[in-house]
């Protein structure tokens, strides 16, 4: 089959790879219909290259129909319409009981101290072959697939598979109050969702703040308050201009949808990209300790957000050099929550709004639909912010 491989840092290709095939009997096999490139994606295709291995599948938000299903998984058969969330999760150790999918007891990579496994990611979380392909195994097949309806179009249900649960729990996090007001920072995927569902969930007012023209005019057309990064002399300047918009005391909540990007900060694009160059036993425990995070966008929420209010970390951070400002943290009594979304424990409160309607828009989130083919333009493009690319969707 053809599938989307990792060959080295900026270097993704359409490669032919072997069929998959059940392993266990609690796997499925999925003839995917189309896959989203997120955000994640292009830590690996720069920031984390020295966990990944030359000939890696890639992608994580898949969406297809059943063509295969082991002994043990009852609840699905061959023509079945599925989303796969983008962790593996057994649906019944004590973390998963728990809600906590992505700690899931079952798939951990314990060799590594990580949590769950994770489609198309590093060896950190299994490396296990990702869903930017034909065709995808899908370990515990019992519990992960989301059957879906035939009709409407892939573009309804796709997101079910990241981009919405990820949206839904950082906003669940930030425990926003009815009627409050929140910050987002980051207006791409997950950003410009979590604006999106805070509007339809009841916040007053949402404040979004990028630099990316393109995200901000996205935004604001869906009644976003928005604020282009770029036009302030600095970002106290940009904290000021939001607290005088919420009675001098900043939003309840802010949400920080950036995580591990390089923008605005020189030191850590360096650290980044020597990382990168470097032999991977060299380069990989460096990373992890150094390389891949600037805390910029974090040290904003924390200067953006009221005494007393909530950050909800959703963007990825993967380094552990940077210092918190801890005394301001506990001075300002911050709540800080975080984490990987737990896919299957938001995704029936999240269905009753993939209606005709679209309240949230998502027949139209995807901005650019591509083959697959095409998938080393599509990342290229996607990395550069080039055409507008927010959301990109590629078809087998």
């Amino acid at each position: 089959m053809k599938a989307v491989t990792w060959q080295g840092r900026r270097d993704v290709r359409v490669d032919d790879v072997p069929d998959p095939r059940i392993e266990e009997p609690t796997d499925a096999v999925i003839r995917i219909t189309s896959t989203g490139l997120c955000g994640s994606d292009l830590h690996l295709y720069e920031v984390l290259t020295p966990f990944m291995t030359p000939g890696d599948v890639l992608g994580h938000e898949p969406i297809g129909i059943v063509e295969e299903t082991g002994s043990e998984v009852p609840n699905l058969r061959p023509g079945d319409r599925v989303v796969v969330p983008f962790q593996i999760a057994c649906g019944h150790c004590f973390m998963c009981s728990a809600g906590l999918m992505t700690q899931c007891e079952t798939t951990q990579v314990t060799g590594e101290g990580m949590g769950a496994a994770l489609f198309g990611y590093t060896r950190l979380y299994g490396a296990v072959p990702g869903a930017q392909a034909e065709y995808l195994r899908v370990p515990q097949a019992h519990y992960g697939p989301i059957k879906v309806p035939e009709g409407p179009s892939d573009d309804r249900f796709v997101y079910l598979s990241d981009v919405l649960p990820t949206a839904w729990q950082a906003l669940e996090y930030a425990a926003v109050p009815h009627g409050g007001t929140l910050a987002v920072l980051g207006l791409g995927p997950i950003g410009d969702m979590a604006c999106r569902l805070a509007r339809a969930r009841g916040a007053e007012r949402v404040f979004g703040v990028d630099l990316v023209p393109e995200r901000l005019a996205r935004a604001a057309r869906r009644g976003v308050e928005t604020y282009d990064l770029r036009a302030f002399d600095d970002e106290k300047e940009l904290v000021r201009a939001i607290h005088d918009e919420t009675g001098g005391r900043g939003p309840d909540a802010v949400i920080d949808a950036v995580g591990t990007e390089a923008h605005g900060s020189a030191a850590a694009k360096l650290a980044q990209t020597a990382t990168g160059l470097l032999p991977r036993k060299i380069a990989a425990p460096l990373a992890e300790r150094f390389a891949v995070d600037r805390l910029s966008a974090l040290h904003l929420a924390i200067d953006l957000v009221r005494r007393g209010g909530t950050i909800s970390l959703s963007g990825v951070y993967g380094g552990m050099a940077d210092p918190l400002p801890l005394l301001t943290l506990f001075d300002k009594q911050v709540q800080l929550r975080m984490g990987q979304a737990n896919v299957r424990r938001w995704t029936d409160q999240i269905l009753p709004y993939l209606t005709d309607e679209d309240p949230l828009g998502v027949e139209d989130f995807a901005t650019h639909r591509l083959p697959l083919s095409e998938a080393p333009h599509a990342y290229d493009m996607f990395q550069h912010k080039q055409d507008g690319a927010v959301k990109i969707l590629l078809k087998p």
